[in-house]
């Protein structure tokens, strides 16, 4: 069984650097998960009236409301199988601030659209198709495109005005050994919202055991 990610680049996985192929090309089958750990050089917020909006988000694990340097990181991916039978890959970022910062995400292939949604937040509240690609030196660029948001009986798409555009750089550093990334979100009117850059360095863990812990409290079935 192939990955998420190789299913969402077909072909052009093959062109990702051997360490990144690793790290986004295991599965349910697999029975691996990777621990990144390392360090985000700088956190950062754009203007002032931003930080209401990251605030909100962070009650339920979507987004950062605090900036800083030198921020401890820990990232958790885990493929499993959530409770509506899809292979699910985890995304648990953690920012050790003087209060630990968590933003979560959960993400699933859509056959029918073709791309990686992507399910943000403890409830899954957020749903964001992903658009992966392999830039020329053989990283991982993600750009988020369409946002929709799920609660209860409501569903409905998220205005371009007042949702957030993600990318996100990932790539592996030969001289240092670790692997680099870059997360920048924008509104396309007001501008950045945030960001952070580091570097980490990456652990296999092996068996069936997920930890609960990176697994939403509501599962979404909504795309």
């Amino acid at each position: 069984m192939t990955s998420i990610f190789q299913r969402a680049l077909g072909a052009d996985f093959d062109r990702l650097h051997p360490q990144l192929q690793r790290r986004f090309g295991f599965g349910l089958a697999d029975g691996v998960g990777c621990v990144g750990r390392g360090t985000m050089d700088r956190i950062w917020h754009g203007r002032g009236f931003t930080r209401p909006f990251l605030a909100l988000g962070a009650k339920r694990h979507i987004l950062l409301p605090q900036s800083g340097v030198g921020i401890p990181f820990t990232i958790e991916n885990y493929a499993y199988r959530d409770a509506l039978g899809r292979e699910s890959l985890s995304f648990v970022r953690t920012f050790s601030f003087d209060t630990a910062r968590r933003w979560d995400a959960t993400m699933v292939y859509n056959a029918e659209r073709g791309t990686i949604v992507d399910y943000l937040g403890t409830h899954q509240h957020v749903a964001v198709d992903l658009r992966p690609s392999v830039d020329e030196w053989g990283g991982l660029v993600i750009r988020s495109g369409e946002q929709r948001f799920h609660g209860g009986p409501v569903s409905f798409r998220v205005p371009g005005l007042v949702s957030g555009v993600a990318e996100v750089h990932e790539s592996y550093d030969e001289d240092l050994g670790r692997f680099r990334i870059k997360v920048v979100v924008a509104n396309r009117r007001f501008g950045p919202l945030f960001g952070y850059h580091g570097t980490f360095t990456a652990a296999y863990v092996t068996g069936d055991a997920v930890p609960s812990a990176v697994k939403p409290r509501r599962v979404q079935v909504r795309a």
